[in-house]
């Protein structure tokens, strides 16, 4: 699983009020969209999903036609991971052209998701469940809550960071600021191995990082 965000330089992932935000530039964009290319489904927060209403889709021409060529649909699976089922139907979420499915505490029918999921007793369990589907590349698009969740069962394998440059300050941290602690392992200076830095042009870097799991938990 691979975490794709873009973060401000404090950390955050929108302005101190709150709401959607739109970080990252063009450069950001392409790398997002490589992320999305490479992925069989992408996981989103409930949070995520409320404070877009939308998800991201693959445009670029040469990227729809890889993934044509090997076979794949145009867009990955969304996959919103949620306590509650229901969402309004007129989002342009339930219009925007990938299948839907729904993680939660139920597995019954849910209007606008062609399925829906019961969330295992750990991540572990319930990413096999993903696999059996055929969803084995999984790019994680937030939020907070989310991203916590997994990175304390140690279930996240790439960090993929746009760093912003912008300093927002607020409570709305890439990372929930939670009493739950995360395992001692992913503190360690050994636990992740950069793979890519490279400037994306409008002052903003990129920074992908492997998760080495001879550190293991």
């Amino acid at each position: 699983m691979r975490l794709v965000l873009a973060v401000s330089l404090d950390g955050r992932l929108a302005p101190s009020g709150g709401g959607a935000a739109q970080l990252g530039g063009s450069g950001d964009r392409r790398v997002l969209e490589e992320a999305l290319a490479w992925s069989d489904a992408v996981l989103i927060g409930a949070g995520t999903l409320r404070a877009h209403r939308s998800s991201c889709l693959i445009r670029d021409r040469d990227l729809l036609n890889q993934r044509q060529v090997e076979g794949r649909s145009p867009q990955p699976a969304a996959l919103v991971v949620s306590r509650d089922a229901g969402f309004p139907l007129e989002w342009p979420f339930f219009q925007q052209p990938f299948e839907r499915h729904l993680l939660s505490a139920g597995n019954g029918a849910v209007p606008g998701f062609k399925s829906s999921f019961r969330l295992a007793s750990s991540w572990g369990e319930t990413l096999k469940q993903l696999v059996s589907k055929g969803w084995v590349r999984l790019a994680l698009l937030g939020g907070a809550v989310l991203t916590h969740s997994l990175l304390a069962q140690d279930a996240v394998d790439e960090l993929q960071l746009t760093l912003c440059p912008r300093i927002l300050g607020g409570s709305f941290h890439w990372l929930l600021q939670s009493d739950t602690p995360l395992p001692p392992p992913l503190a360690s200076s050994q636990a992740w191995t950069l793979i890519d830095a490279r400037s994306l042009g409008d002052n903003e870097l990129l920074v992908h990082y492997c998760r080495n799991r001879s550190i293991s938990s």
